[in-house]
């Protein structure tokens, strides 16, 4: 054996909260971002009671907790980028951001969860006015689907009920983020269409085969994919197609291993190929 030290792999910190199925949550962002070589560093920003079908309930860890959770691992490792999920409370959402803005060279993509597959909601209004003012302005690359993109750009001040999606990734961007890749799932196309939108307008357009089932953790795949892709140095453009494609063959592998969603499996390219058995095509919608 060498004497040499072996590689320290990039490092991502991800915030999010606890997912007990781990098909989606924190769980599945270190998954993710395992899967994708790199080493996770998690802080849980809250606790949710829930299965494969929905959540249940969910109570916010406190913010001083989730800022010392942060700060402490933040002094100790060097962090290449940041991951956020499900935030928990508008008190953490300020302090999160706080503790962004003291590492602005460092990438953080934000995957704005406002509600579960099942449409339980997650984020309140007062929580995404704060992700508009606190974070959005922060964020190297916002990860909604349609739904979200929608929803975090509706206020009283818009008469708009539904903008269409280049609409809505214009606005998102003038909130300050510098990409914002909206994903198709749940628009009503034969694929699922996933927009990648700049300062410039649209960069690129990726369009994927739907798959059969309902997917729990869709959305923390693809995020956390695209946060370790990043970490490991690839550009924007480059970053989203690869984690695209890594997210949707972890989706084709996925499993039902309760009675509610799929669970994708994040490490499809570890098993023995005979005993993968993929989800055949169809015209289902994946969601978070």
């Amino acid at each position: 054996m060498s004497d040499n030290h072996p590689v320290t792999p990039p490092i991502v910190l991800t915030f999010a909260a606890s997912d007990p199925t781990s098909g989606a949550g924190i769980q599945a962002d270190i998954l993710a971002i395992a899967s994708m070589g790199c080493h996770p560093l998690s802080v849980i920003t809250a606790i949710t009671v829930q299965d494969t079908s929905g959540v249940d309930d969910m109570q916010a860890v406190d913010a001083e907790l989730v800022m010392n959770q942060a700060r402490t691992v933040l002094e100790d490792m060097p962090v290449a980028a940041f991951k956020l999920g499900v935030l928990g409370s508008v008190e953490n959402i300020a302090v999160i951001a706080e503790i962004i803005a003291d590492y602005p060279e460092i990438p953080m993509v934000f995957d704005p969860v406002l509600s579960s597959g099942r449409g339980d909601e997650l984020s309140n209004e007062d929580m995404v006015d704060a992700m508009r003012e606190l974070l959005i302005p922060q964020t190297t690359i916002l990860t909604p689907n349609s739904i979200e993109a929608r929803r975090l750009i509706l206020n009283e001040d818009n008469d708009e009920d539904n903008p269409d999606l280049n609409e809505s990734a214009k606005r998102i961007i003038q909130l300050g983020c510098e990409y914002v890749l909206i994903t198709g799932t749940h628009e009503n196309t034969p694929k699922v269409s996933n927009r990648l939108y700049g300062p410039q307008g649209l960069v690129r357009n990726d369009d994927w085969p739907r798959l059969a089932g309902i997917y729990h953790g869709s959305g923390c795949t693809l995020s956390s994919a695209i946060a370790a892709l990043l970490a490991n140095g690839l550009p924007i453009e480059e970053a989203v197609r690869e984690a695209q494609e890594y997210t949707w063959e972890a989706l084709k592998y996925g499993f039902r291993a309760g009675m509610g969603q799929h669970i994708p499996d994040r490490m499809f390219w570890a098993r023995e190929e005979e005993d993968e058995v993929p989800n055949d095509a169809g015209e289902s919608q994946t969601r978070h």
